[in-house]
């Protein structure tokens, strides 16, 4: 927990720091177990997302205030989170999270005591996994009635990182998709794209 919350000088709050460092340490622990589960179910051995894959635990709070009209603006516009995973946690009885399927947007009802849990863009989904699994377009939009506060975990590689499709994963009949390179290379290209959300893995691509 103390690595967690060691960067965060400026919060004076002794006790409110204490409980988000060990809430922190917890979402840490369910992201990795989670990840364990995945690599079994994709035939990769033990700790394959483990190490710098996994590297830098990140944690956002968002909080949305009511909109009279809620088709005026976006709480966060639409993406895929380009890093490993991510473990969100929404207010019991707001709805306000959206997932893109089949061309429409559908509503995450939120469940209390439960996460909602996100495959990251990059990793996962279209890398590690050569395309096996996907990542889910989803947004964030406002209530014309209630405020709405989540609480995100983003588990982020090193920069310095190699990204490749699993060995596992890719032979004569199902071809890497995907080149090796660094997280940095990625991200950087993912921050400055223009264009649609595939855009970004483009220059990567081995094959059409």
């Amino acid at each position: 927990m103390e690595k967690l919350v060691s960067s965060w000088n400026n919060v004076q709050t002794v006790p409110e720091k204490h409980v988000v460092g060990a809430y922190a340490t917890e979402v840490k622990k369910l992201a990795a177990t989670i990840l364990e589960l995945i690599c079994e179910g994709l035939g990769l051995e033990f700790g394959y997302f483990g190490g710098k894959l996994s590297e830098i635990p990140s944690m956002l709070v968002n909080h949305y205030p009511p909109c009279p009209d809620p088709s005026l603006t976006f709480g966060v516009s639409e993406h895929c989170d380009p890093n490993l995973i991510t473990i969100l946690q929404q207010e019991s009885d707001v709805l306000g999270l959206q997932v893109l399927r089949n061309g429409e947007w559908i509503g995450v009802e939120p469940i209390s005591k439960a996460f909602v849990v996100n495959m990251g863009y990059l990793h996962v989904n279209h890398k590690c996994s050569n395309n096996k699994l996907r990542s889910v377009e989803h947004r964030a939009v406002t209530n014309s009635e209630k405020a709405r506060t989540s609480f995100a975990m983003f588990f982020i590689p090193n920069g310095d990182s190699i990204v490749e499709p699993a060995k596992a994963l890719a032979d004569s009949r199902n071809p890497a998709i995907f080149k090796s390179f660094q997280y940095k290379e990625f991200i950087t290209h993912f921050i400055n794209r223009t264009g649609g959300i595939d855009v970004a893995l483009e220059p990567f691509k081995l094959q059409a």
